[in-house]
């Protein structure tokens, strides 16, 4: 099968209907909009949200918590990820980009100390945790917090 193969279920789609089309259509005239009215009109109706007037439900919920902007979000890798790279690679967050272990652009990576490293690596992190830098360490390489 192709993509250029595929075709709706046999009846699950219908054609839209025609509007303005005269009389005969039962979608003539006002073309189901009605007579007058905000949602006659071109360009009419209102925003989303919008509750004619009374406060919207966005507004009447109470806020909870803190989102502080400033906050560097990290990407965090496990010990056992790091396990793809060769005996004595310096392990940096250009590194992890490269080859598609990490995704978006942060400020960088935290290692977390899921899993077991056999490989004697130097890893340049903005974040290490204790069981990771232990782990790192055991396995005979170096961990730099950057």
């Amino acid at each position: 099968m192709k993509l250029n193969e595929l075709s709706p279920a046999a009846g699950s789609v219908k054609a839209g209907k025609r509007k303005g089309r005269g009389i005969g259509t039962g979608n003539g005239k006002t073309a189901g909009r009605g007579h007058k009215g905000q949602w006659a009109r071109s360009g009419g109706g209102v925003r989303p949200g919008f509750e004619g007037g009374q406060m919207p439900l966005t507004r009447r919920l109470p806020k909870r918590g803190f989102n502080n902007v400033f906050a560097k979000k990290y990407a965090e890798i496990n010990l056992n990820v790091l396990n793809s790279f060769d005996n004595g690679t310096e392990v940096t967050f250009e590194l992890l980009a490269e080859k598609g272990l990490v995704k978006k652009t942060l400020d960088g990576f935290r290692v977390l100390g899921t899993g077991e490293l056999s490989k004697k690596l130097t890893v340049k992190a903005a974040g290490i945790t204790a069981s990771a830098k232990e782990k790192i360490e055991a396995a005979g390489g170096k961990a730099e917090v950057i």
